[in-house]
């Protein structure tokens, strides 16, 4: 069992109020990074569960004072603007049941697939009144009102990515899908009924389906473990996206209870591509079609996008798991 029941309940305690004054997570950011305590990492666990399940609006005030005390300076991207007034959400029963149940899956039957569906169903178990936040906490990220203004977006088509001359980004990108099998959007669309969602949550959901593996090459995020991680917080940090605070919300949780050796090793890397997030030209508005037949390198000269400088190497537990 992860945590007894007194150990679960002030979790729980904690990730439903959340944290109000400033500096506070700061300050718990920095005492992880001095001195790494179990108490601590459940703490911003908590804290990271509190944004993704209850205050959407709180993500950009959280992550930032994360990101600062814990790499030690301010996340310099543009200000996201926050809102701490209004009340946080309830969050259900039913979520921290299937929470708990998640945690406790053994690792291995926790394929990548497999974990994307069942932390999908976490954001499916939150208040009913989480959606509406979640969007407007959205479109209150740089670019994000103009992406969506665009409207719902047309699919991306292996034959026009075939068509691609070698070594250009769609030539990369296609490459990419076909050698390792993937689905050119993850997960599909029509079946999950994205379209049918409110907006802006239609055009969120779908446009990162498309452009999640994309984004991988021009961020400079490879398809490891780690770096899976990593993107999330990438993501998040491009428009708050929603199934990444709760993804990166639920391993962080999973680490503290389970593998809290592992806290320092989970924290850079995420707090590193939050701020790498943050800092980058915002990406989900643009015209991708009209980059693939140029180089990877002019498409990020023209974005003016500086790859992720991963403070680990990037196939870490890829290396452990072959040396065990």
């Amino acid at each position: 069992m992860v945590g007894g029941d007194e150990e679960r309940a002030g979790f729980e305690a904690l990730a439903q109020a959340g944290a109000d004054e400033d500096g506070a997570v700061c300050a718990l950011a920095r005492r992880l990074k001095a001195d790494p305590k179990p108490s601590d990492l459940k703490a911003m666990a908590a804290l990271w569960l509190h944004a993704a399940a209850a205050a959407p609006e709180r993500i950009g005030w959280i992550y930032d004072e994360a990101a600062e005390g814990y790499l030690g300076q301010p996340v310099g991207g543009p200000p996201v603007p926050i809102s701490r007034a209004q009340k946080p959400e309830a969050i259900p029963r039913a979520f921290w049941t299937a929470l708990w149940e998640l945690l406790e899956e053994p690792r291995p039957r926790l394929e990548a697939v497999n974990l994307t569906t069942k932390t999908a169903a976490l954001t499916g178990l939150v208040s009913p009144g989480m959606p509406a936040r979640v969007g407007r906490t959205a479109l209150a990220f740089p670019g994000v009102k103009a992406a969506v203004a665009q409207g719902y977006p047309r699919k991306f088509t292996l034959e026009a990515l075939a068509r691609c001359p070698a070594g250009s980004l769609g030539a990369q990108f296609h490459a990419l899908i076909v050698d390792n099998g993937f689905d050119l959007e993850v997960l599909d669309r029509e079946a999950l009924g994205l379209d049918k969602l409110p907006p802006p949550l239609d055009y969120l959901n779908a446009r990162i389906l498309q452009c999640h593996d994309l984004w991988h090459i021009v961020a400079g995020y490879r398809t490891t473990a780690l770096h899976e991680v990593a993107i999330s917080g990438f993501q998040l940090g491009q428009f708050g996206h929603h199934y990444s605070a709760m993804f990166l919300a639920m391993a962080l949780t999973r680490v503290a209870f389970e593998r809290p050796e592992g806290g320092p090793l989970m924290l850079q890397t995420i707090l590193t591509a939050w701020t790498h997030g943050r800092r980058t030209t915002p990406l989900l508005g643009v015209d991708w079609e009209a980059t693939w037949d140029l180089p990877l390198k002019d498409v990020r000269a023209k974005l003016a996008l500086t790859p992720y400088a991963s403070p680990f190497p990037a196939d870490i537990f890829e290396q452990l798991s072959a040396a065990a």
